[in-house]
C-alpha cells in the first residue's frame, strides 16, 4: 500500500524502523577520526526558523564517535513519549571522511510519521523533547546502522547521520477514531469487530468481493472533511479478500501512517483517495478495493497480493495537517 517507500524520505525512515531492531554496535575503533576530532560532531550547526528547511553547516573534519544531540529550538507543546509517534520535518545528511551530503528533506515536500521501533541515537535524541521542538541529531555507526551500515541506503560502517528535525505534533501509538459507530458492516461485505486501542479484527465472507470500488463508514468523526493536498494521519489494517488474511497493518508498525490526499504523483493506491474523499477526521472507514483501484495486474508481491485480488481496508482518519 505504501507506494512512497519509492521515494528516499519514506525509504529511509523504514530502513531505520528495521535497522533500529538488528544493528549490531561496532568496536570504539570504528571511527579512526574519534581520538583525532573529539569535538567533531558538536561543531555542527543549525540556523534557521521552525517550519522551514534549516541550515546546516556539517565541519570539514572527520566525524567522532558520539552521540550528540542539541535542542535548537525549545516547543512548548507536550512532551514525547516512548509510546508516541510524531508527525515531524526533518533534513538528513550522511557525513563521511571530511565530506557530507544532503539525502533527504521532507521540508519541501510534506511531514513524515516517525515513530515504532527508532534508530537508538533517534530514540534518545526525540524521547523526553517537547512538540514545536526543532532538534539536531549527530549519530555516529554505534547509535545507527552498527558495522553493517546498509548498502542499500549507501550507508557504510563508518557513516555519520545528521538529522535536524522539527516536531509538528504527537500521537499515541493506540489513536483510533474517536467518532459514534454507526456500522459493523456484514451481509456481503466483510464484519469488523472492534478492539479498544488495537487493530479491528476482519471477518470476510465466502462470497465473491464487489466489482467496484466500496467505501462503508464505520464510525463518523465530528472534525472536518479531509481536504485534497492535506496530510492524512491514518490508523489502518488490510485484508486480501481471496486469503482472508492480513497483509499490512499500521497497528503493527507500531506508529500511524500519513500520505497526502489526492497527491501528484499519488502517495496511495487510488482506492484510498477515492474512498477517503469526504470522510470527516475522527471517522473508521472500511474499504473494499478492487485491483484496479489498488495494485493494479502487476499485484505486490511481497506483500502476497495478486493482479486480481481485491483488498479490504479498515482506515481510522486521526488527523490531517496542511502540508
Amino acid at each position: 500500500m505504501r507506494r512512497l517507500l519509492a521515494i528516499i524520505v519514506l525509504f529511509l525512515l523504514g530502513g531505520l524502523a528495521v535497522a533500529g531492531c538488528s544493528s549490531a554496535k561496532p568496536a570504539a575503533s570504528s571511527s579512526a577520526s574519534a581520538s583525532a576530532n573529539p569535538k567533531a560532531n558538536s561543531s555542527v550547526t543549525v540556523s534557521g526558523n521552525f517550519g522551514a528547511t534549516p541550515k546546516v553547516t556539517i565541519p570539514k573534519l572527520a566525524a567522532d564517535s558520539k552521540l550528540f544531540v542539541k535542542t535548537e529550538i525549545s516547543g512548548t507543546g507536550t512532551t514525547v513519549t516512548k509510546a508516541d509517534a510524531m508527525a515531524a520535518n526533518f533534513v538528513l545528511y550522511f557525513w563521511d571522511g571530511t565530506s557530507s551530503s544532503l539525502k533527504a528533506n521532507t521540508f519541501t515536500e510534506n511531514p513524515t510519521m516517525i515513530g515504532g521501533t527508532m534508530l537508538p541515537g533517534l530514540q534518545t535524541a526525540l524521547i523526553g523533547k517537547k512538540i514545536g521542538s526543532r532538534v539536531l541529531a549527530v549519530v555516529p555507526p554505534a547509535d545507527g546502522y552498527g558495522t553493517a551500515g546498509d548498502s542499500q541506503l549507501g550507508i557504510s560502517a563508518t557513516t555519520t547521520l545528521v538529522f535536524v528535525i522539527d516536531l509538528i505534533k504527537s500521537y499515541p501509538q493506540t489513536a483510533t477514531a474517536t467518532g459514534a459507530a454507526v456500522s459493523d458492516g456484514g451481509g456481503s461485505l466483510p464484519k469488523v469487530t472492534a478492539h479498544a486501542g488495537s487493530a479491528p479484527t476482519i471477518t470476510i465472507p465466502a462470497s465473491s468481493p464487489p466489482s467496484g470500488l466500496v467505501t462503508k463508514t464505520l464510525i463518523r468523526g465530528t472534525g472536518p472533511k479531509v481536504a485534497k493536498g492535506e496530510y492524512v494521519i491514518t490508523q489502518y489494517t488490510g485484508y486480501i479478500w481471496r486469503t482472508k488474511k492480513v497483509f499490512d497493518s499500521s497497528w503493527t508498525d507500531g506508529s500511524p501512517f500519513g500520505f497526502v490526499m489526492d497527491a501528484n504523483p499519488e502517495q496511495v493506491i487510488p482506492g484510498w483517495d477515492a474512498g477517503l474523499a469526504g470522510q470527516t477526521i475522527g471517522s473508521r472507514v472500511m474499504l473494499v478495493v478492487p485491483p484496479k483501484e489498488g495494485y493494479g495486474s502487476s499485484g505486490q508481491s511481497q506483500a502476497g497480493i495478486t493482479g486480481s485480488d481485491t483488498l479490504v481496508y479498515v482506515v481510522d482518519i486521526i488527523d490531517a495537517l496542511k502540508s
